[in-house]
């Protein structure tokens, strides 16, 4: 998909950067259909439906002699805290399929490498997408970064590390609340899919915050790459 931007007499024309699933082709996953026994395309309530059932088939009352029935209620449980909930369940699609999803083996480090990869792409594409409506505003802080770069080595030149550092103190001026939430709704998923796949253990509570205060950390990075990215379009050596 291609945008033209205006500033000024010159127009560009962008190509916008096309929607991926988070979840790259060669991750490892765990397939909460498949953990619930129903198909991706089931509706809402079929899915409470299969839940139910299994709970029912699978509680450890029922089963007393199965030593792995509370190992097998806590994966139906995990599984349906995320597609039970309709906004999760979306979230958890677009993060876990991507286009074409296959399972092979990795270590956790590569797991959380590409979910790290995955969700700093998803906050570049977010600001970049945002600053593609605010040519002006680009304009300004270029003049900004064009400032602090002569200062700094004395002629004009793109310097990533100096505009990324200009769009470390202002990026949050780009992030609305709904942002914000969607980000926060990416993050949990996120999160909940690393803990299915051992990442980091179920009930360590400081792993589980480590864990997340990584992957927000990529998120940040990919917003602020997404700066970068978005002056480097409009920038011109003086």
């Amino acid at each position: 998909m291609a945008a033209t931007l205006r500033a000024g007499s010159r127009a560009v024309k962008v190509k916008l950067p096309e929607y991926r699933g988070i979840v790259a082709d060669t991750m490892p996953r765990i397939d909460y259909y498949r953990v619930l026994g129903v198909s991706r395309d089931i509706s809402d309530e079929d899915i409470k439906k299969a839940y139910r059932k299994l709970v029912f088939e699978h509680h450890p009352d029922r089963n007393p002699h199965n030593s792995k029935a509370d190992e097998k209620i806590r994966e139906i449980n995990s599984a349906y805290e995320v597609l039970g909930d309709p906004e999760r369940r979306r979230t958890y699609d677009r993060l876990h399929w991507g286009e074409e999803p296959r399972a092979e083996a990795a270590d956790p480090s590569q797991i959380l490498e590409e979910m790290e990869k995955k969700l700093f792409d998803e906050g570049r594409k977010e600001v970049f997408a945002v600053l593609m409506n605010m040519v002006l505003r680009i304009k300004s802080e270029l003049a900004i970064v064009r400032e602090r770069t002569v200062a700094h080595q004395g002629y004009d030149t793109f310097k990533p590390p100096i505009v990324a550092a200009r769009g470390a103190e202002v990026i949050e001026e780009f992030v609305t609340p709904e942002m914000d939430q969607r980000k926060q709704h990416l993050l949990e998923v996120a999160v909940q899919m690393m803990v299915s796949q051992s990442v980091v253990a179920r009930g360590d509570e400081g792993g589980i915050r480590v864990l997340r205060g990584r992957l927000d950390d990529a998120f940040r990075k990919g917003r602020i790459n997404g700066f970068v990215t978005a002056l480097e379009l409009l920038y011109e050596r003086r």
